[in-house]
């Protein structure tokens, strides 16, 4: 927990209700104890959309299609999600089309670091990344590529539980890696002369980074 717990609480009490397909898809996330965004990430989320109104957004890690969903309501109707999953898509799909959301979000299977390289360059003004954490620091270059000038990219889980300020030889070992990774991911976001980045210590802690 990045923020005191009570305060996390108090300010998720506050907040209103998805869509009842949204709802549903949490529900049953939370049941089989699937991983989906937090409540303040889903806040920070809808906000940003407001304020940037994209009509390209590029998803990394669809999971469940939770977060796509969410994402494809708060965009022009004539507007597109490209979400990439490189695992079960099963329940994505079956998601994405309860929402009634399949002509605006578009999921390709397979590798990300495969279906990026074949995406046209500079279409993106908004891009979610919440895959591999990991692969972050690979993913980037080719996020660069995809995104315009002036694009936000928005990074989750980037603290790792608070894990991130531990000496790597406090962390498990099989988590070292990605615990040497996500580091230098921060380092290069935060120092990349193509981006302005913020870390903001909000869910598990995310960056949020526009492209000069």
């Amino acid at each position: 927990m990045i923020v005191e717990e009570r305060i996390v609480s108090y300010i998720n009490s506050l907040e209103k209700e998805n869509s009842p397909v949204l709802e549903e898809i949490e529900k049953e996330a939370r049941k089989d104890g699937v991983p989906i965004i937090r409540k303040e990430m889903e806040s920070f989320l809808r906000v940003m959309l407001s304020i940037k109104k994209p009509m390209r957004i590029l998803e990394l890690g669809t999971a469940v299609g939770y977060s796509a969903i969410l994402m494809s309501e708060y965009i022009d109707e004539k507007g597109q999600i490209i979400t990439i999953e490189n695992y079960d898509k099963r329940l994505a799909k079956e998601n994405i089309k309860k929402a009634g959301r399949e002509n605006v979000i578009k999921l390709l299977e397979g590798d990300a670091m495969e279906i990026m390289p074949t995406l046209e360059s500079n279409r993106f003004d908004f891009v979610f990344m919440d895959a591999a954490k990991a692969q972050y620091i690979h993913f980037l270059p080719e996020v660069l590529r995809l995104m315009k000038k002036d694009g936000v990219l928005i990074t989750d889980n980037v603290l790792q539980e608070g894990d991130l300020i531990q000496s790597k030889y406090v962390v498990r070992r099989r988590d070292r890696t990605i615990h040497k990774r996500m580091r230098e991911y921060l380092e290069v976001v935060k120092n990349h002369p193509q981006l302005e980045t913020s870390i903001v210590p909000i869910g598990d802690g995310i960056t949020m980074s526009v492209k000069k």
